[in-house]
């Protein structure tokens, strides 16, 4: 007999167990999701700190700052990375479907105070698998002087593919297939 439309469901719907990249995403330390408002002054310090831009071409103008901070909030594909225990926000992952000659590209930026803590292996890593449930493979690049980069994304299963200088710099491309 068909429950009627004030009866309750006898069971609970069985959630999907696989994870959908645009939605929230967690780890037991981190929290990735869209950025908020509230989180533009973190995220503007990404985009200037000369630390964090040293392998990125140096800080963003004042012009792109502005721009980039009105298109954040909430942008497809930008997880803001936040600390669970007191919600501060560490970094950014960002993934881009079709970024590179069609390819899936997932690229990251932390602020400097929480590098060396395995914040970034750990938030790139859930983003990549994320992503790959609904991508082939995942691209990644970043500058060949850029060590500490590079052993994260071999951390994340990720394999050097290609060099090439691009954007006035030696850069290493990685790919991660299914």
């Amino acid at each position: 007999m068909p429950a009627s439309p004030t009866s309750a469901p006898t069971s609970a719907p069985t959630p999907d167990p696989t994870p959908d990249p645009h939605d929230a995403l967690a780890t037991d330390r981190l929290l990735l999701r869209p950025v908020r408002a509230a989180d533009v002054p973190a995220v503007t310090r990404l985009w200037t700190d000369p630390e964090v831009r040293r392998h990125l071409g140096g800080p963003v103008t004042e012009q792109v700052v502005r721009i980039r901070q009105r298109r954040v909030v909430g942008a497809p594909g930008v997880h803001a990375v936040v600390r669970a225990a007191d919600e501060a926000l560490l970094g950014l992952v960002t993934v881009e479907p079709g970024a590179r000659e069609g390819e899936t590209e997932v690229s990251y930026q932390f602020l400097p105070e929480y590098w060396g803590h395995g914040y970034a292996r750990e938030a790139v890593a859930v983003v990549v698998q994320a992503t790959l449930v609904d991508t082939p493979s995942v691209v990644a690049l970043t500058q060949e002087a850029n060590h500490r980069s590079r052993r994260l994304l071999e951390a994340v299963g990720m394999t050097h593919v290609s060099s090439f200088v691009e954007y006035d710099a030696h850069q290493v491309l990685y790919r991660r297939r299914r």
